[in-house]
Protein backbone atom coordinates (compact mmCIF):
# COMPACT_ATOMS: atom_id res chain seq x y z
CA UNK A 1 0.00 0.00 0.00
CA UNK A 2 2.72 2.51 0.73
CA UNK A 3 4.31 1.83 -2.90
CA UNK A 4 0.75 3.26 -4.39
CA UNK A 5 0.99 5.88 -2.53
CA UNK A 6 4.52 6.72 -3.20
CA UNK A 7 3.56 6.00 -6.66
CA UNK A 8 0.57 8.63 -6.54
CA UNK A 9 2.69 11.20 -4.71
CA UNK A 10 4.97 10.94 -7.62
CA UNK A 11 2.66 10.93 -10.41
CA UNK A 12 0.76 14.09 -8.65
CA UNK A 13 4.11 15.82 -8.26
CA UNK A 14 4.71 15.52 -12.03
CA UNK A 15 1.66 16.88 -13.05
CA UNK A 16 2.36 19.73 -11.26
CA UNK A 17 5.38 20.00 -12.64
CA UNK A 18 3.66 19.61 -15.75
CA UNK A 19 0.97 22.27 -15.37
CA UNK A 20 3.64 25.32 -14.16
CA UNK A 21 5.76 24.52 -17.48
CA UNK A 22 2.90 24.47 -19.74
CA UNK A 23 1.98 27.80 -18.31
CA UNK A 24 5.61 29.50 -18.26
CA UNK A 25 5.64 28.04 -22.07
CA UNK A 26 2.21 30.05 -22.97
CA UNK A 27 4.23 33.36 -21.17
CA UNK A 28 7.36 32.51 -22.96
CA UNK A 29 6.00 32.44 -26.55
CA UNK A 30 3.74 35.39 -26.02
CA UNK A 31 7.04 37.32 -24.30
CA UNK A 32 4.97 37.99 -21.01
CA UNK A 33 5.11 37.82 -17.29
CA UNK A 34 7.97 36.10 -17.35
CA UNK A 35 11.95 37.06 -17.12
CA UNK A 36 13.06 34.48 -19.32
CA UNK A 37 11.42 34.86 -23.19
CA UNK A 38 11.40 33.73 -26.88
CA UNK A 39 11.94 36.94 -28.21
CA UNK A 40 14.40 39.79 -27.21
CA UNK A 41 17.93 41.59 -27.74
CA UNK A 42 20.70 39.13 -29.32
CA UNK A 43 23.08 37.77 -26.61
CA UNK A 44 25.77 37.70 -29.29
CA UNK A 45 27.33 36.07 -30.87
CA UNK A 46 24.55 35.64 -33.14
CA UNK A 47 26.19 32.28 -34.41
CA UNK A 48 26.58 30.96 -31.08
CA UNK A 49 22.99 31.80 -30.23
CA UNK A 50 21.24 30.31 -33.27
CA UNK A 51 23.46 27.06 -32.38
CA UNK A 52 23.08 26.73 -28.65
CA UNK A 53 18.49 27.37 -29.49
CA UNK A 54 18.92 24.35 -31.91
CA UNK A 55 20.39 22.04 -29.48
CA UNK A 56 17.94 23.00 -26.60
CA UNK A 57 15.19 21.84 -29.36
CA UNK A 58 16.65 19.26 -30.76
CA UNK A 59 16.97 18.00 -26.89
CA UNK A 60 13.14 18.48 -26.52
CA UNK A 61 12.45 16.34 -30.00
CA UNK A 62 15.00 13.61 -28.80
CA UNK A 63 13.60 12.98 -25.30
CA UNK A 64 10.22 13.43 -26.61
CA UNK A 65 10.01 10.84 -29.60
CA UNK A 66 12.88 7.83 -28.40
CA UNK A 67 10.51 8.02 -24.89
CA UNK A 68 7.36 7.28 -26.53
CA UNK A 69 8.23 4.95 -28.77
CA UNK A 70 7.36 0.96 -28.08
CA UNK A 71 10.91 -0.46 -28.66
CA UNK A 72 12.20 2.51 -25.73
CA UNK A 73 9.19 1.47 -23.41
CA UNK A 74 9.45 -2.17 -23.48
CA UNK A 75 13.42 -1.86 -22.03
CA UNK A 76 12.55 1.05 -19.76
CA UNK A 77 9.59 -0.77 -18.14
CA UNK A 78 11.94 -3.14 -16.72
CA UNK A 79 13.56 -0.60 -14.79
CA UNK A 80 10.58 2.31 -14.06
CA UNK A 81 7.24 0.40 -12.73
CA UNK A 82 4.89 0.78 -15.34
CA UNK A 83 2.44 2.68 -12.85
CA UNK A 84 4.68 5.28 -13.21
CA UNK A 85 6.00 5.12 -16.78
CA UNK A 86 3.66 8.00 -18.36
CA UNK A 87 4.67 10.23 -15.40
CA UNK A 88 8.22 10.29 -15.58
CA UNK A 89 7.87 10.95 -19.45
CA UNK A 90 5.23 13.80 -18.44
CA UNK A 91 8.35 15.09 -15.98
CA UNK A 92 11.34 14.55 -18.35
CA UNK A 93 9.41 16.52 -21.01
CA UNK A 94 8.55 18.96 -18.81
CA UNK A 95 12.51 18.81 -17.73
CA UNK A 96 13.43 19.27 -21.12
CA UNK A 97 11.65 22.30 -21.76
CA UNK A 98 12.63 24.08 -18.36
CA UNK A 99 16.06 23.85 -19.57
CA UNK A 100 15.26 25.17 -23.01
CA UNK A 101 13.37 28.13 -21.03
CA UNK A 102 16.71 28.44 -18.91
CA UNK A 103 19.24 28.32 -21.83
CA UNK A 104 17.45 29.72 -24.44
CA UNK A 105 19.17 32.57 -26.04
CA UNK A 106 17.24 35.30 -28.18
CA UNK A 107 18.69 36.71 -31.59
CA UNK A 108 16.55 39.97 -31.44
CA UNK A 109 16.42 40.23 -35.24
CA UNK A 110 12.59 41.54 -36.46
CA UNK A 111 11.34 39.48 -39.12
CA UNK A 112 7.76 41.21 -39.31
CA UNK A 113 5.73 43.68 -37.08
CA UNK A 114 2.06 44.43 -37.42
CA UNK A 115 0.83 48.00 -36.22
CA UNK A 116 -2.71 47.82 -37.38
CA UNK A 117 -4.37 47.56 -34.20
CA UNK A 118 -7.02 44.98 -35.22
CA UNK A 119 -4.44 43.34 -36.97
CA UNK A 120 -2.35 42.55 -33.49
CA UNK A 121 -6.04 41.72 -31.72
CA UNK A 122 -6.48 39.42 -34.50
CA UNK A 123 -2.89 37.84 -33.96
CA UNK A 124 -3.33 37.74 -30.31
CA UNK A 125 -6.64 36.35 -30.08
CA UNK A 126 -5.56 33.15 -32.49
CA UNK A 127 -2.09 33.18 -30.69
CA UNK A 128 -5.03 32.16 -27.32
CA UNK A 129 -7.29 29.80 -29.53
CA UNK A 130 -4.11 27.72 -29.84
CA UNK A 131 -3.18 27.05 -27.01
CA UNK A 132 -6.60 26.74 -25.57
CA UNK A 133 -7.10 24.14 -28.50
CA UNK A 134 -3.75 22.55 -26.83
CA UNK A 135 -5.59 22.22 -23.25
CA UNK A 136 -9.36 21.22 -24.51
CA UNK A 137 -7.49 18.75 -27.11
CA UNK A 138 -6.10 16.64 -24.26
CA UNK A 139 -9.40 16.72 -22.10
CA UNK A 140 -11.00 15.44 -25.48
CA UNK A 141 -8.06 12.49 -24.87
CA UNK A 142 -8.71 11.78 -21.55
CA UNK A 143 -6.75 14.54 -19.73
CA UNK A 144 -5.68 12.68 -16.73
CA UNK A 145 -4.64 9.89 -18.63
CA UNK A 146 -2.92 11.59 -21.02
CA UNK A 147 -0.40 13.11 -18.27
CA UNK A 148 0.09 9.73 -15.77
CA UNK A 149 -2.68 10.54 -13.08
CA UNK A 150 -4.90 7.88 -14.18
CA UNK A 151 -2.52 5.29 -14.09
CA UNK A 152 -1.29 6.11 -10.67
CA UNK A 153 -4.98 6.65 -9.00
CA UNK A 154 -6.60 3.29 -9.91
CA UNK A 155 -4.04 0.87 -8.60
CA UNK A 156 -4.50 3.47 -5.33
CA UNK A 157 -7.91 2.39 -5.02
CA UNK A 158 -7.56 -0.90 -5.62
CA UNK A 159 -8.76 -0.93 -9.40
CA UNK A 160 -6.92 -2.15 -12.44
CA UNK A 161 -5.91 -0.35 -15.19
CA UNK A 162 -8.31 -0.33 -18.13
CA UNK A 163 -7.67 1.64 -21.78
CA UNK A 164 -9.63 4.71 -22.31
CA UNK A 165 -13.02 4.05 -23.69
CA UNK A 166 -12.23 4.71 -28.25
CA UNK A 167 -14.68 7.95 -28.81
CA UNK A 168 -14.94 9.67 -32.17
CA UNK A 169 -14.79 13.43 -31.44
CA UNK A 170 -15.86 15.98 -33.43
CA UNK A 171 -11.98 17.58 -33.77
CA UNK A 172 -10.61 14.06 -34.78
CA UNK A 173 -13.42 14.28 -37.73
CA UNK A 174 -12.10 17.44 -39.07
CA UNK A 175 -8.31 16.34 -38.83
CA UNK A 176 -6.39 13.69 -37.40
CA UNK A 177 -4.27 15.61 -35.15
CA UNK A 178 -6.20 18.93 -33.83
CA UNK A 179 -4.06 18.95 -30.21
CA UNK A 180 -1.15 19.92 -32.91
CA UNK A 181 -2.81 22.06 -35.05
CA UNK A 182 -3.14 24.39 -31.69
CA UNK A 183 0.60 24.12 -31.52
CA UNK A 184 0.98 25.39 -34.86
CA UNK A 185 -1.35 28.47 -34.20
CA UNK A 186 0.22 29.31 -30.23
CA UNK A 187 3.21 29.07 -32.11
CA UNK A 188 2.93 31.56 -35.23
CA UNK A 189 0.16 33.68 -34.50
CA UNK A 190 2.24 36.47 -32.86
CA UNK A 191 2.18 40.61 -33.96
CA UNK A 192 5.71 40.47 -33.35
CA UNK A 193 8.52 38.14 -34.95
CA UNK A 194 11.85 37.50 -34.26
CA UNK A 195 14.71 35.85 -35.68
CA UNK A 196 14.38 33.22 -32.49
CA UNK A 197 10.73 33.46 -32.92
CA UNK A 198 10.56 32.27 -36.41
CA UNK A 199 13.37 29.42 -35.37
CA UNK A 200 11.58 28.56 -32.87
CA UNK A 201 8.36 28.42 -34.92
CA UNK A 202 9.82 26.59 -38.03
CA UNK A 203 11.73 23.96 -35.91
CA UNK A 204 8.99 23.07 -34.14
CA UNK A 205 6.70 22.44 -37.05
CA UNK A 206 9.00 20.85 -38.83
CA UNK A 207 9.45 18.37 -35.58
CA UNK A 208 5.21 18.29 -35.47
CA UNK A 209 5.34 16.85 -39.36
CA UNK A 210 8.48 14.30 -39.19
CA UNK A 211 6.59 13.24 -35.25
CA UNK A 212 2.74 12.97 -37.34
CA UNK A 213 5.03 10.39 -39.61
CA UNK A 214 6.47 7.79 -36.78
CA UNK A 215 3.16 8.16 -34.54
CA UNK A 216 0.45 7.43 -37.88
CA UNK A 217 3.41 4.60 -38.97
CA UNK A 218 3.01 2.56 -35.64
CA UNK A 219 -0.76 3.39 -36.09
CA UNK A 220 -0.80 1.56 -39.71
CA UNK A 221 0.86 -1.08 -38.21
CA UNK A 222 -1.44 -1.64 -35.21
CA UNK A 223 -4.79 -1.37 -37.36
CA UNK A 224 -4.06 -1.90 -40.82
CA UNK A 225 -6.58 -0.92 -43.44
CA UNK A 226 -8.93 0.76 -40.57
CA UNK A 227 -6.52 3.59 -40.02
CA UNK A 228 -5.36 4.12 -43.58
CA UNK A 229 -8.91 4.73 -44.44
CA UNK A 230 -8.98 7.19 -41.79
CA UNK A 231 -5.91 9.00 -42.92
CA UNK A 232 -7.18 8.57 -46.89
CA UNK A 233 -10.57 10.64 -45.65
CA UNK A 234 -9.47 13.14 -42.96
CA UNK A 235 -6.85 15.87 -43.22
CA UNK A 236 -3.82 15.89 -40.95
CA UNK A 237 -3.30 19.27 -39.51
CA UNK A 238 -5.58 21.57 -41.68
CA UNK A 239 -9.01 21.21 -41.29
CA UNK A 240 -9.99 21.90 -45.13
CA UNK A 241 -12.24 19.04 -46.13
CA UNK A 242 -15.97 18.09 -44.84
CA UNK A 243 -16.88 16.99 -41.51
CA UNK A 244 -17.65 13.26 -42.21
CA UNK A 245 -18.26 9.99 -40.17
CA UNK A 246 -15.90 7.69 -40.34
CA UNK A 247 -14.87 5.71 -37.20
CA UNK A 248 -11.72 7.04 -35.87
CA UNK A 249 -9.10 3.78 -34.64
CA UNK A 250 -8.99 3.79 -30.66
CA UNK A 251 -5.70 4.52 -30.69
CA UNK A 252 -5.99 8.24 -32.79
CA UNK A 253 -7.99 8.66 -29.65
CA UNK A 254 -4.52 8.50 -27.35
CA UNK A 255 -1.99 9.46 -29.45
CA UNK A 256 -1.59 13.17 -30.14
CA UNK A 257 1.69 14.41 -29.05
CA UNK A 258 2.77 17.57 -26.98
CA UNK A 259 5.29 20.68 -26.35
CA UNK A 260 3.72 20.71 -23.37
CA UNK A 261 1.21 17.99 -24.22
CA UNK A 262 3.25 14.93 -24.45
CA UNK A 263 2.54 12.22 -27.25
CA UNK A 264 1.36 8.75 -25.64
CA UNK A 265 3.71 6.52 -27.37
CA UNK A 266 0.78 3.92 -27.85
Amino acid sequence: MLKRFLFFGYGLTCYVVFLGTFLYAIAFVGGFLVERRLDGPLEPPLARAIAIDCALLAVFALQHSIMARRWFKERWTQIVPWAIERSTFVLCASLALILMFWQWRPIGIQVWSIESTVGRMALWALFAAGWMTVLMMTFFINHFDLFGLRQVWLPLMGKPYTKVAFRTPLPYRLVRHPLYFGFLLAFWMTPNMTLAHLLFAFATTAYIVLAIQFEERDLVREHGPAYEEYRRSTPMLVPLGRVHGATIPAAVARMEGVVTAPEKGD
